[in-house]
């Protein structure tokens, strides 16, 4: 292994720094190029579902160089550091905080870039070169001296196909997960129709709960066996199925806490600040104060209350208050009327329903799997630890 600088290895380095359409005689468009935001780029791709758009001739003026497949984007400051793939050949503008790095063929391949920028090596070097104290942030002139760990140029490629395997794979799970997800809110919106919202309540035809934080001053309530949700826990989710928690509590923690040890199979909905996140948690979870927990006596009303609420959370945030954030209260959910079919409507709508989010949450189980994977081969592909050939046989079991 050897290191390369990106100055010498880069094709084509796009940088647009204080570029905006109306700096430049235009503004954005409800048709046209999509541009390409710091914000867009999170978890290694581009949510492009939620760019904004400029004309064919604002584009024409803003990318005098235009992007490639597999050029990388990488964020210059809030935030810092996140990488992309351009995903095909179409136009796109790249906005005032990202770059487009394309490798110069032969000596650094874009792919293979794209997976050295989240290595702690490089992502350590960004930081160090970074300025700002509010918000880090890094210029031109100092990205460039960022050293990427490689190898040859042939090498480097295998590398990239062996982790991009894997991230096809992720995708085409996320694929799956959501068609299931959606096939379930079509059955749930087929099931709804004419049914009149009656007497029942969120209240009266199950537990609604909450949580609580134990204290931070007692080391004996943390770092215990306990799953314990936070709403960032939730938000962070690429589909409603909580595996994991990024924090854990003793037996002690919960005890002192005003959460109980929700069973798995309840509906666990943000209340705060972001109202209407929603998961399943597949193990007994407790929870903090920024939930609803609703608990229901069987799978089939689980299943009917979980569409019913997601189908209604712009009315729940319309009962919601609060002058630093909004909050929706248990007191003013529970009381929200319910639509509820007969009970062989219901029986019949979990029939269809279960079965698609069973295996939603089959995929994105196994990407959690395919993910601690590629995470682990990162480091040791790039180090030259781990040869390609164990990896291809490593990823080739798990694929």
């Amino acid at each position: 292994m050897f290191e390369l600088t990106l100055g010498d290895a880069l094709e084509a380095l796009i940088d647009h720094r204080g570029k905006t359409p109306k700096k430049m005689g235009g503004d954005f468009t409800e048709k046209g190029a999509k541009v390409i935001s710091a914000l867009l780029v999170k978890g290694g791709s581009i949510d492009l579902s939620q760019a904004r758009c400029v004309s064919d001739e604002m584009y024409e003026k803003w990318m005098r160089v235009p992007t490639k497949r597999h050029d990388v984007i990488l964020t210059s400051e809030a935030p810092l550091g996140r990488s992309a793939l351009i995903p095909d050949n179409g136009r796109y503008v790249l906005g005032q905080r990202v770059f487009g790095l394309r490798g110069k063929p032969g000596v650094l391949d874009s792919q293979y870039l794209f997976y050295s920028l989240q290595t702690s090596y490089v992502q350590d070097q960004l930081i160090g070169r970074s300025t700002g104290t509010t918000v880090l942030g890094i210029r031109q002139s100092e990205l460039v001296k960022v050293r990427i760990p490689a190898a040859d140029y042939r090498e480097q490629q295998k590398i990239a196909q062996i982790l991009g395997a894997l991230d096809e794979k992720i995708a085409v799970n996320d694929r799956i997960a959501g068609c299931s997800i959606a096939l379930a809110d079509a059955q749930f919106n087929r099931a709804v129709e004419e049914v009149p919202t009656g007497p029942e309540t969120f209240g009266s035809i199950a537990q609604v709960g909450g949580g609580g934080t134990p204290s931070t001053k007692v080391p004996e309530y943390w770092e215990g066996d306990i799953a314990w949700a936070t709403p960032s826990d939730v938000t962070a989710l690429g589909a409603p199925y909580l595996f994991g928690t990024s924090r854990r509590i003793t037996d002690a923690g919960l005890d002192n806490c005003a959460s109980v040890l929700y069973p798995a199979g309840s509906i666990f909905m943000t209340s705060r600040a972001t109202i209407g996140a929603f998961a399943f948690p597949q193990a007994p979870t407790a929870v903090n104060q920024g939930f609803i927990v609703v608990v229901t006596p069987d799978e089939e009303l689980a299943m009917w209350l979980f569409h019913e609420m997601r189908d209604r959370v712009d009315e729940m945030r319309s009962l919601a208050n609060g002058s630093t954030f909004l909050e929706l209260s248990r007191k003013n959910f529970k009381a929200i009327g319910v639509r509820l079919p007969t009970p062989a409507a219901r029986k019949e709508f979990a029939g269809k329903a279960i079965p698609l989010h069973q295996r939603a949450a089959a995929a994105t189980a196994e990407n959690a799997t395919l993910a601690k994977l590629r995470d682990t081969l990162l480091p040791e592909l790039m180090s030259g630890r781990l040869r390609v050939r164990d990896a291809e046989q490593v990823v080739e079991a798990a694929v």
